[in-house]
């Protein structure tokens, strides 16, 4: 009967209301929830010399991050991150590597290149960023108060985390070489507060070590702490996403319903030039990711019924 079928469909549109409501954040977002696009590139490794035999000709930096900041000024997007190895440190195999005294300079003139992006920038600091420099001067040229930090955009979240410490906590700098990651209690702290003060906020989460990686030969992680990071993540109920670097090549998961990608170098591999576009959309309740290069694309769901 007509009435019987009126009723099943008003029955059915308050589950799917009470479902979509769940989700933190649905309840206070206007019919109008505009859409956050922006810019993401990772390991730019930047440098005056190639490094011949590992593959790498940074001498394309300029040319690269130019290309990526004309592509988003044209784009008109919201922001622009980088997620680490901004630089690739002194060191380069198979040629001189010159004096070391000019990784500041190189830093400088890379931000500046960065800079041509007519909009807000972010940094995440990567293991290469460290090798020649300790924190304070990065902070310093690049104008930053804090290594990690989170900012809103739209009606969604943003957090940037920084992994770059030793296992008792303390801050890694001049470190030659290296890849492994922590994050110490204080940021851990800081982190859940963050995301507790932002429960109303879908959230994205910025870092360069992936934080869903297990290394055989070390018998842990590659953050050590990764199982600590990632209950905090899961546990704030809003973290939709982690994008991250580090491993030069494209990779997407699900842990604990939140996606983790991992991103594409930029830096020149005989390879093209690599980044994404990512939309954000708060009614669809998707993550669009737009790739150029070898990064792929694909859109994600999240929230009740989606792909996380």
């Amino acid at each position: 009967m007509p009435w019987k079928r009126s009723l099943a469909l008003a029955a059915l549109f308050s589950l799917f209301l009470a479902v979509w409501l769940a989700f933190p954040g649905a309840a206070s977002l206007p019919q109008t929830a505009s859409l956050v696009t922006f810019g993401l590139f990772t390991d730019l490794h930047a440098h005056d010399r190639d490094s011949p035999l590992d593959g790498k000709w940074m001498t394309h930096t300029e040319e690269r991050l130019t290309a990526f900041t004309n592509s988003m000024n044209a784009r008109a997007v919201d922001f622009v991150v980088q997620l680490g190895d901004f630089i690739n440190g002194w060191l380069v195999l198979g040629a001189d590597p010159g004096d070391p005294e000019r990784v500041p300079s190189i830093l400088a003139w890379a931000d500046a290149l960065y800079g041509a992006f007519d909009g807000p920038r972010y940094h995440v600091l990567g293991n290469h960023d460290l090798f020649n420099l300790d924190k304070a001067e990065i902070r310093s040229i690049l104008g930053l108060d804090s290594t990690y930090y989170s900012f809103d955009a739209g009606s969604f979240h943003f957090v940037t985390l920084d992994v770059q410490y030793a296992e008792d906590g303390a801050d890694l700098a001049n470190t030659f070489s290296g890849v492994a990651g922590f994050v110490p209690d204080a940021e851990l702290a800081w982190l859940r507060q963050d995301l507790a003060a932002n429960r109303d906020r879908p959230t994205v989460v910025f870092v360069h070590q992936m934080l869903d990686t297990f290394v055989e030969e070390w018998g842990r992680p590659l953050v050590a702490n990764q199982p600590d990071v990632q209950r905090a993540l899961e546990e704030a109920g809003n973290v939709i996403a982690v994008f991250q670097g580090h491993d030069h090549a494209y990779r997407h998961e699900v842990v604990g319903g939140i996606h983790y990608v991992t991103f594409e170098a930029l830096v020149d591999q005989d390879s093209p030039p690599s980044w994404a576009v990512i939309t954000l959309d708060p009614l669809a309740r998707t993550l669009s990711i737009e790739g150029v290069g070898e990064e792929p694309s694909e859109t994600l769901r999240y929230g009740p019924g989606g792909d996380g």
